[in-house]
């Protein structure tokens, strides 16, 4: 809600002797007008400062669901002048927080007037201040204290930000290389709320709004200013604001070579913009009939945005080179990054049997400045939302296990796979082992929430032992009920080894098993001879004979299967009919020996031949 509306419904509620809420996070209402209630003016001046800024409207009293106008008394003009200057420091220093307090305004209401007191919310480095020896927060409407958790959490941060390479000087530019449109073009995004700065009518006259927003220091842009609003800004912080975009398609099963490149070289919005582009512009978009044949994207267009958008949020600008996106039709959208994670982010174990590589999303921004830029023109969140955005997407199935890679001490590549993460590979997997499922969760068959906390499970579990990150689930993935369900019948357990703070989950031993070979070698000696499709079969057979409602398999489910653990997706349809085919005279074979029996004589089903009886057979490698 914005403050003109606020003030007209409460006009209207006190001439109509009706009420309507109006406060917000961002809007308060105080009376003062018996100079009473001061302290709570301050901790709710204290509580913006410390969030997102906000309003304090003083002259009007709200009582019982009822507004009442009393006026603003000029009387209290000095004591709202000194909120200025009434915060401290952790350690009781008094601050100076002129900066953060653009306008102090009277205006005439009804018969009298109110005063309007305008606060920007602090700087990710100047965060906390306190009143009184406490820290407030601003949560919906009410002023709360501050968690020591949440203070020591923000100290950790301050001392990062002493570090912040978006604030390092840009050396050999000067203030006559900034583009005082572009700036103007940040104010008004700015301003969109609650009006905080005028237009500038050239650089020289913005100087004092740079120097306080860190895009100039001492007199020469920062990064941050150059990112922002520099001209020429190639020529300046070279491959920083560059991303490289390729189109990369196989010219064998291992080589990929690049058919599309495009550069793009600008100032940050207009970079993220571009590169948002180059991704709509080489990928495939259908149309989904379900919307009303609206267009449907290979990956959901919100998590486009958002994986650029944090991506150049996110980045490291002491390294002097460009961000990197790579899109492999049909297959998966790769982007890497200069720079690497906070070690605190990550989780890995590497000496059990069991490893696991994740990454915690952590809600601190590397580049606070260009954040609160970038939140200006609603291109980041903040919240650590890229990664909790990629990690719902993956359980609401729009896009398969999202991954990290690092490359080395300076990138890091995040790995989007198209597809779904419950696909028709898992939904196989989970028809394989539906009886040991469903007696496991006491007679139960599992919701498609659950199947797809398993499949996240399950291939995170394969993407770790591979050395590839993957996304911690957190309470903010909305997954938790299943978790607990999965947990309690032992589908899945925490490792030993996870942080308390962050439990690991892992997929239970049976449902991990992939290779059953001991087993079949117990049934069958002869499995060793066999050629390695055969073996694959085989430990298709078995778990369906074993772990499945169903008991017994098809050779067309096994060949679905098979082929879809082996290439994801159908890419060519005669190649997959070629494929089928071989297995299911693979099949005929495995019948002909005997290692396999048809579940009765006229169907297609087939189970192990647990009553084999070893005799020279053509799959001998040396038959006796």
């Amino acid at each position: 809600m914005k403050l003109e509306e606020a003030l007209d419904i409460i006009k209207y509620s006190i001439l109509s002797k009706t009420y309507q809420v109006v406060e917000t996070e961002k809007i308060e209402i105080k009376d003062l007008s018996a100079g009473s209630n001061w302290k709570e003016l301050y901790r709710t001046v204290n509580a913006f400062l410390n969030t997102e800024g906000g309003i304090v409207v003083i002259g009007i009293k709200e009582k019982n669901k009822s507004y009442s106008f009393t006026g603003y008394n000029p009387n209290n003009e000095s004591k709202i002048k000194e909120l200025r200057n009434l915060f401290t420091d952790e350690q009781n220093n008094q601050l100076d927080l002129d900066e953060y307090f653009p306008t102090f305004e009277l205006r005439s209401f009804l018969d009298g007037s109110i005063c309007i007191v305008y606060m920007e919310k602090l700087a990710e480095e100047e965060k906390y201040v306190y009143f009184k020896g406490a820290a407030y927060a601003r949560k919906l409407t009410g002023d709360h204290k501050i968690s020591e958790r949440s203070k020591q959490q923000q100290r950790e941060l301050k001392e990062e930000i002493k570090f912040a390479q978006e604030l390092d000087k840009v050396n050999g530019s000067s203030l006559s290389d900034l583009n005082v449109d572009r700036l103007n073009d940040y104010i008004i995004r700015l301003n969109k709320d609650i009006k905080v700065e005028s237009l500038k009518a050239d650089i020289q006259s913005a100087v004092p709004f740079l120097s306080k927003k860190r895009m100039i220091r001492e007199g020469i842009p920062s990064y941050l200013g150059m990112l922002v609003c520099g001209k020429d800004v190639k020529d300046f912080i070279g491959k920083r604001c560059e991303v490289d975009g390729y189109v990369e398609v196989s010219s064998n099963r291992e080589l990929l070579v690049a058919e599309n490149k495009q550069v793009i070289e600008d100032n940050i919005i207009q970079l993220m913009e571009r590169s948002i582009g180059f991704i709509y512009q080489n990928i495939q978009v259908g149309v989904s009939y379900e919307k009303g044949g609206n267009e449907s994207p290979e990956y959901p267009p919100s998590l486009i945005r958002e994986t650029i958008n944090n991506a150049l949020a996110h980045r490291s600008y002491k390294i002097d080179n460009f961000v990197t996106i790579s899109i492999q039709p049909n297959e998966s959208l790769s982007i890497t990054n200069p720079g690497s994670f906070r070690e605190e982010q990550r989780i890995y174990q590497e000496s059990d049997a069991i490893k696991f590589r994740r990454i915690i999303p952590i809600p601190k921004p590397k580049n606070p400045r260009l954040a609160d830029v970038l939140k200006a023109f609603n291109r980041w969140e903040g919240r650590g939302i890229g990664m909790v955005s990629l990690a719902n997407a993956c359980l609401e199935n729009k896009i398969d296990l999202p991954y990290y890679s690092l490359l080395h001490s300076e990138s890091v590549k995040l790995t989007i796979p198209k597809g779904k993460i419950l696909d028709e590979e898992m939904q196989y997997r989970f028809s394989m082992f539906s009886k040991y499922i469903y007696i496991k969760n006491n007679g139960r068959k599992p919701t498609e929430e659950e199947k797809t906390v398993l499949a996240y499970s399950y291939k995170s579990e394969k993407a770790n032992s591979r050395e590839r990150y993957t996304i911690q689930l957190t309470p903010d993935n909305n997954h938790f009920g299943a978790i607990s369900l999965l947990e309690a019948s032992g589908l899945i357990f925490k490792h030993a080894a996870s942080p308390h703070y962050s439990p690991i989950y892992l997929i239970d031993r049976v449902l991990s098993q992939e290779q059953f070979d001991n087993k079949l070698r117990a049934i069958f000696g002869a499995f060793d001879a066999l050629d390695a499709s055969y073996k694959d079969i085989l430990n298709v057979i078995y778990p369906f004979y074993k772990y499945s409602l169903e008991h017994a398999v098809s050779a067309n489910f096994t060949g679905n299967y098979l082929y879809r653990k082996q290439h994801r997706i159908i890419s060519s349809i005669s190649e997959f009919e070629d494929f089928k085919k071989d297995i299911h005279y693979k099949f005929s074979q495995l019948e002909k020996q005997a290692f396999v029996v048809r579940q009765d004589d006229d169907t297609s089903q087939f189970i192990i031949n647990s009553y084999f009886k070893r005799t020279p057979s053509i799959f001998d490698k040396n038959p006796k």
